[in-house]
């Protein structure tokens, strides 16, 4: 039986990852969706990620390095035949991390089998909300990623900032991939234009209005029934409520 590894999203998946499935467990904890991600090459990509991590949440430049870069440091270190299986969700939070960890692999030739691992059906909770018995139901329905390039090449327009390019790169795969539309769209959606502060923060406003309270606990829980494409935390949410408070208030 070949060797597997598993490149989860996040350290709640890693908690509650079934013992029956057999593997060593990758987790990628990043946030790619907010910040800089420039960088020619991955030692300045890395260092951008880390000092953007430490202005913004204050977390130091060597926890960055001890928790999130060698955990992609430990994809280049793959053994010949071991299958890597991707546990990423449908909204643009994961999708995001998704096409890096793809490009990560395609870049550092890592000519192995890959596998995209998702729950069956997209909601707020993804793989928080699968029992043990349909986390194993993922992972036997798995799918085989044939032509990874192609989905590296998301990271690469949405690194660029080129929507798009990256609309296009969509549809060039949505026969196999086709939920990566949506996240597309709700990364296009997400660009402020002229007096549209975009999608996410627009939706805020109208909570708070239909709501009319700045409770964030209440606001919060209201945009992930609504918006849970976006798979935001909190954190990233918060700064988003803060900016549409003061636009409403």
């Amino acid at each position: 039986m070949r060797k597997q590894i598993h490149i989860l999203n996040g350290d709640s998946l890693r908690e509650q990852f079934p013992k029956k499935i057999k593997g060593k467990l990758i987790v990628a904890r990043e946030c790619l969706i907010e910040g800089n991600v420039a960088g020619d090459d991955f030692n300045t990509f890395f260092k951008n990620r880390a000092e953007f991590i430490y202005q913004n949440y204050n977390d130091s430049k060597e926890d960055y390095q001890s928790k999130v870069r060698t955990e992609f440091q430990k994809i280049q270190n793959v053994e010949k035949g071991t299958e890597l299986n991707l546990w990423f969700e449908d909204d643009l939070f994961c999708q995001v991390n998704f096409w890096f960890v793809s490009y990560f692999i395609s870049q550092n030739k890592i000519n192995e089998k890959v596998y995209l691992i998702r729950p069956k059906n997209h909601n707020q909770y993804g793989f928080g909300g699968l029992n043990n018995e349909e986390l194993i139901a993922a992972y036997t329905n798995r799918q085989e990623i044939l032509e990874l390039d192609k989905i590296a090449n998301l990271w690469i327009e949405y690194k660029n900032k080129n929507w798009k390019g990256l609309m296009s790169a969509a549809k060039n795969i949505e026969d196999d991939f086709p939920f990566i539309i949506a996240a597309v769209d709700a990364q296009i959606e997400r660009i402020p234009k002229g007096n549209n502060p975009g999608r996410p923060t627009r939706v805020l406003l109208e909570i708070m209005d239909e709501l009319q309270t700045e409770d964030f606990g209440q606001i919060f829980r209201e945009f992930s029934k609504r918006e849970s494409i976006y798979g935001f935390g909190d954190l990233q949410l918060k700064a988003l409520y803060e900016c549409a408070k003061n636009n409403r208030f």
